[in-house]
């Protein structure tokens, strides 16, 4: 897979590194020496604290940054509730209670562009990013910050210029499909295409527009997302395999400072103009409008921050010998749980790769597992699963929730079972991902019937013709 160079365009700078502690300024000396809060701070700003751990979390865990701004953000009327804030998410405190757990494998065929049924160009771009996410499937409680939330979203157009959003539920990772994103947050942009993913953390406001073609059209995006109640993400343990491998820490990258120097009247409440401020709060949307720009802050330093990884950097480890590695060797990111090796989360890929294993199928093996598996695919074809009508491909999606037994189709299996074992790139121009998580997931009424995009023969199609090998104890 090809490595994408990094965008040099002036707005797209970015600082490398995972977990790194960086200091940025739009303009020289916005930021305070040596203090966070000094009596006036420089140029007339505000020091606004942004924390996303407890103030006295352990100082290896404890995620922080200190913004500096021309009004605080807290300069703006009540929020109310929204006019409807369980239709555009899908969302609210009902829905999630009234999550169905059932133990059958799921398959959905590619969410449509815009949520709607037809194409965002058709539809005259119906959703933005946020009206455009869909709640799947989840587990857990936001107002106990405990468990996740998971995803579809389909755009058709650009969220309006004087509108941003945050959840103050969790940290979302995006994983685009068909797109790009054009992410515009507090502390800087992001341009997040195909084969790359974003972590917006909680209560970081954003604003999600779409990349226009050279006739001016807004290109839709779809994707899926994932939202961690719980914790955050981590880069995994490497153990035996040693320092480096999976994914390397210089290869993520933040926002550089960058900020709207205008819109600004003599006090917090008497700009030129309105921007309306969308808050996620316990699964359900509350508005308020402001008379001057979210995206001010002029420099910020800190640990706590929105970032974008590439996934053509993942540095792939397996077998050089036999058999099949666990799946977990392909894990991105990982947000731990109480539990040593066990995750809420894990953001796994399967890239392409060689096998080159002995004596070995190569596929992915039948299994059940205690984790909840939910895969998506970005591009191509999946190693384990046949395209076609009816099959896992780009834009759709799989659930094999807690011991649902699953694997490769039929066939899948007998190709594997007799192809000639000789080195071969498996996944040449394609890309499946899971989210994989030790809590059992249920899914949404959206997901299992709105949507209409249940496969209903998934199961039957998948393995209801497996072979039987079986010899009667004679070779």
């Amino acid at each position: 897979m090809p490595v994408t160079k990094f965008d040099i365009e002036e707005k797209y700078k970015y600082q490398n590194g995972f977990d790194s502690y960086f200091e940025t300024e739009a303009v020289p000396n916005a930021l305070p020496t040596a203090q966070n809060s000094p009596q006036k701070p420089p140029l007339g700003l505000y020091a606004e604290k942004l924390s996303g751990t407890a103030f006295t979390a352990p100082r290896h865990e404890n995620k922080q940054s200190w913004l500096y701004r021309i009004l605080p953000a807290c300069s703006h009327p009540p929020f109310t509730a929204a006019q409807a804030p369980n239709e555009s998410l899908g969302l609210g405190p009902e829905p999630f209670r009234r999550l169905h757990h059932i133990p059958n494998q799921l398959r959905w065929d590619p969410f449509d562009h815009d949520n709607s049924g037809s194409s965002g160009a058709e539809s005259g771009g119906a959703h933005d990013f946020v009206s455009g996410l869909h709640l799947l499937a989840g587990a857990g409680d936001p107002a106990m910050k405990q468990g996740l939330a998971m995803y579809s979203y389909a755009a058709g157009k650009s969220m309006g210029e004087r509108e941003a959003f945050y959840s103050a539920d969790g940290d979302l990772l995006v994983v685009p499909q068909e797109g790009a994103l054009d992410v515009r947050t507090e502390m800087g942009w992001l341009l997040v295409r195909p084969m790359e993913i974003c972590v917006i953390p909680r209560g970081v406001r954003y604003q999600v527009r779409l990349i226009k073609a050279d006739n001016g059209t807004e290109q839709p995006a779809r994707g899926y997302a994932l939202e961690l109640f719980q914790g955050r993400f981590a880069l995994p343990e490497l153990g035996p395999i040693g320092s480096n491998g999976l994914a390397n820490a210089r290869d993520f990258q933040a926002p550089v400072a960058h900020f709207d120097d205008f819109d600004y009247g003599t006090t917090a409440s008497d700009g030129p103009n309105e921007y309306r401020i969308t808050g996620k709060f316990n699964n359900t949307l509350h508005t308020t409008t402001q008379r001057h720009t979210p995206f001010d802050v002029v420099a910020w330093h800190g640990n706590y921050y929105p970032y974008k990884y590439d996934l053509g950097r993942f540095n792939t480890i397996g077998s050089i010998s036999f058999d099949h590695p666990d799946p977990s060797i392909f894990t991105v990111l990982s947000a731990p749980s109480d539990h040593p090796g066990t995750a809420v989360a894990d953001f796994v890929i399967f890239p392409p790769r060689w096998l080159v294993g002995e004596d070995t199928f190569r596929p992915p093996w039948y299994h059940r597992n205690t984790m909840s598996e939910f895969m998506g695919l970005i591009r191509g074809g999946y190693d384990a699963k046949k395209g076609g009508k009816g099959g896992f491909v780009p834009g759709g999606a799989s659930l094999h929730n807690v011991m649902s037994g699953h694997g490769p189709d039929v066939e899948s299996y007998e190709g594997a079972r007799n192809a000639e074992l000789k080195p071969a790139k498996v996944g040449e121009g394609s890309c499946a991902f899971m989210f994989e998580s030790c809590l059992m997931v249920g899914v949404t009424d959206w997901g299992l019937k709105t949507c209409q995009k249940v496969q209903a023969e998934y199961s039957d199609h998948s393995w209801g013709g497996v072979k039987v090998h079986w010899k009667g104890g004679k070779e």
